[in-house]
């Protein structure tokens, strides 16, 4: 069985901003999954203290970290 290397390429304080950021590395065709430590979404509460960790391949990592921090839409000009 192969290993595969995971890495965190961010981490948010709640599961929804966690989900959104897996649906837009889904949308580019990067696998990714979440990491939480609240009971399965039971306790959410418990997700303040850890986050929500969004994992991906060590090799899609750049990629990912890159779509991640790609703004919505532009900034507003003053």
């Amino acid at each position: 069985m192969d290993d595969i290397a995971l890495v965190v390429v961010r981490t948010f304080g709640d599961r929804m901003e966690a989900e959104m950021a897996l649906s837009a590395l889904e949308a580019a065709g990067i696998e990714s999954m979440l990491r939480t430590d609240d009971l399965g979404g039971l306790r959410p509460h418990m997700a303040l203290t850890n986050g929500v960790a969004v994992l991906v391949r060590a090799e899609d990592a750049q990629q990912a970290d890159q779509i991640l921090g790609t703004p919505a839409r532009p900034p507003r000009k003053p």
